[in-house]
């Protein structure tokens, strides 16, 4: 049986990574619109994103409309295929009921 992926499998970013692949291939995300998905503190959220960028598993777009940041965050296709792999897992594991 495959291993969980330690990286998704954390809860916040379970929800962050869930959240973007359910946008069609390229849509992102606002912070803020991430921030009320999740429910995290944008302290926690940054980092959790920071820690899926790192991986690779997601992009972040920094700009400013106006005078304002906004920052947009999307799954990238490795970040899309380990969530695909991860929930693949899960389904083993609930199919099996636990055994493994």
């Amino acid at each position: 049986m495959a291993e969980l992926d330690d990286i998704i499998h954390q809860p916040l970013r379970l929800r962050i990574m869930a959240a973007l692949n359910a946008l069609p291939v390229g849509e992102g995300l606002e912070f803020v619109r991430l921030k009320k998905l999740t429910g995290a503190t944008d302290g926690n959220l940054g980092a959790h994103i920071e820690t899926l960028a790192r991986a690779a598993y997601v992009d972040v777009d920094k700009s400013f409309v106006g005078k304002k940041p906004q920052t947009r965050v999307t799954a990238t296709a490795a970040g899309r295929g380990a969530f695909a792999r991860h929930v693949a897992q899960l389904r083993q594991i609930i199919d099996s009921g636990g055994e493994g």
